[in-house]
């Protein structure tokens, strides 16, 4: 399914009150954590502190998701179960973590087939998929193609820190200046690729430090030029720069209908390049716009604008 994915704001399930701002986030998509959010002593209870949080909150055009446990715990099978059952309808997105094979994301599909005849659900609930340890990154195409139900897969640059053994700081990054380049740079760009392969969103990973809200900005601005949909934000105050940064600003939407029906006009009349203000126009730039104008079209619908 198609949704504007902009903003992802992570919440932590057991929180009541953090559950009820995070409704009120205008964030494009909000998951309650029932994973690294919860502490063991209460991941049991905040099960049904998101199902009251999904059924009973006023959530307006957000989409409605919960992050599960990994498949290698003693809760994620009670997390499918008991969300889904309350929850139904009301729910859009099961957050998959720590994902390592395309396995891991088949055993949540057949859950949720089963789920969703048991229950009588009008709707399928789609996937996102976190790609988060060194296995996962070695097969996120996999990954990526595992479910029709994948709607998006996430760069998890915490854990995948972890699991690469990379020396960074509490921001998931080297101390600045101490690395030539962007030290996520090639992650980033498989997880992207793999994404664009199979047909679904990619969402740029965390950025902690929520205070900086400039390094946020930034961190956001680069994965947007990459291609990137969309950012986890970790507080509501990052809400706002996502849903700016992944979308196409007045400028740029009307450089690309300008662009589009210059080609579009040419083409009519036999002609497979132009020149546009100086620089030469083809098919690849077509392409571009095109891409501009979809995310722009993506989040006026989204906004309820259209």
């Amino acid at each position: 399914m198609t949704r504007a994915r902009r903003s992802e704001l992570a919440t932590p399930a057991s929180n009541e009150s953090m559950c009820a701002a995070a409704a009120r986030s205008d964030a494009d998509l909000v998951f309650l954590d029932l994973e690294d959010a919860c502490a063991p002593s209460m991941k049991e209870s905040a099960r049904g502190i998101a199902v009251k949080a999904f059924t009973e909150l006023e959530w307006g055009r957000t989409t409605r998701a919960v992050r599960i446990n990994g498949l290698d715990t003693p809760w994620c099978h009670d997390d499918l179960i008991e969300v889904v059952t309350g929850a139904r309808d009301t729910l859009d997105v099961i957050i998959v973590p720590k994902a390592r094979t395309a396995q891991d994301v088949w055993w949540v599909d057949v859950m949720l087939t089963q789920l969703e005849s048991k229950l009588g659900l009008a709707k399928p609930i789609g996937l996102e998929v976190l790609i988060e340890e060194a296995e996962g990154l070695l097969n996120a195409q996999e990954i990526a193609k595992a479910s029709p139900r994948v709607e998006a897969i996430i760069f998890g640059v915490g854990d995948l820190s972890a699991s690469l053994h990379a020396r960074v700081g509490g921001n998931f990054r080297p101390e600045a200046g101490t690395y030539p380049g962007d030290f996520w740079h090639y992650a980033r760009a498989q997880v992207l690729a793999a994404a664009r392969a199979a047909g679904v969103d990619a969402i740029d990973s965390p950025y902690p430090d929520y205070a900086d809200a400039d390094g946020y900005r930034t961190d956001a601005q680069h994965a947007a030029m990459l291609g990137f949909d969309g950012k986890w934000a970790i507080h509501p105050s990052q809400v706002p720069i996502a849903n700016e940064v992944f979308t196409p600003t007045p400028e740029e939407i009307a450089h690309a209908r300008d662009l589009v029906d210059g080609y579009r006009a040419a083409q009519t009349g036999g002609v497979g390049a132009i020149g546009q203000g100086g620089q030469l126009v083809d098919a690849g730039h077509l392409r571009l716009a095109e891409n501009v104008l979809a995310k722009a079209e993506l989040a006026l619908a989204d906004s309820g604008a259209a």
